[in-house]
């Protein structure tokens, strides 16, 4: 009589053993692109990643902030941050950027032409500036800009390129980067002694009162000939 054939090592409990499972294909990624097993990418994850550069840059200020801890505050892995901003310096301009909108407010400065564009524009910057939210990285981007370069072109490429440069443009007047220039250098001076210096009485000033003061000149700076 046979006897039975003892069950091989790699036979299961009641069988030869399957085959093993296929392994995943694993595809290339593109130069740029962070692994998705390694992101939370989805709908409103660059508008998160924004929010929480803003608000570690507003904490950290400009030297001590990292894409690293951008990424760990806003859920995603570091290289999503690079994807979507590229540098730290584009990711601090992109963070400022949500505080200023300049696409929003360059037409409703504009309006419907010169007159009062001065209260509208002293009116506009005083607005973010009181607004906490929207205050504290701009308190980072101008204390930073004093030291680095890299801040310093951010503070000329949003608040003068993107906005003042545009609206006196807009205006058809001569000389209108000198005329910008002219109204960033009077409103940046306001922001310094106010916020970040604290100089009394202009801290403590009523912002209507600052408008009604600040106005006049700007007008003169942007529209008269």
């Amino acid at each position: 009589m046979t006897e039975p054939a003892e069950p091989s090592e790699q036979d299961g409990p009641s069988g030869p053993a399957a085959e093993p499972p296929a392994q995943p294909v694993k595809r290339r990624r593109g130069p740029g692109r962070p692994r998705q097993d390694e992101t939370d990418d989805g709908p409103g994850t660059q508008e998160r990643i924004r929010l929480a550069a803003r608000e570690v840059f507003a904490e950290r200020g400009y030297d001590k902030t990292s894409v690293r801890g951008v990424a760990k505050v806003a859920g995603v892995d570091p290289a999503l941050v690079h994807h979507y901003f590229g540098s730290k310096d584009d990711l601090f301009a992109a963070a400022i950027e949500v505080s200023m909108e300049p696409a929003l407010v360059v037409p409703a400065i504009i309006g419907d032409g010169p007159e009062g564009i001065g209260e509208r524009l002293a009116r506009y910057f005083l607005g973010i500036w009181e607004n906490p939210v929207s205050r504290a990285p701009l308190l980072a981007v101008i204390r930073s800009a004093l030291t680095h370069e890299a801040a310093a072109k951010v503070l000329r490429g949003l608040i003068l390129r993107r906005v003042l440069e545009r609206v006196a443009a807009d205006l058809d007047v001569p000389d209108p980067t000198l005329r910008a220039e002219l109204a960033a250098s009077h409103m940046i001076g306001i922001a310094l002694l106010r916020y970040v210096v604290r100089v009394e009485p202009l801290a403590s000033a009523d912002p209507e009162q600052i408008v009604a003061l600040v106005a006049p000149t700007l007008q003169r700076y942007l529209t008269e000939e």
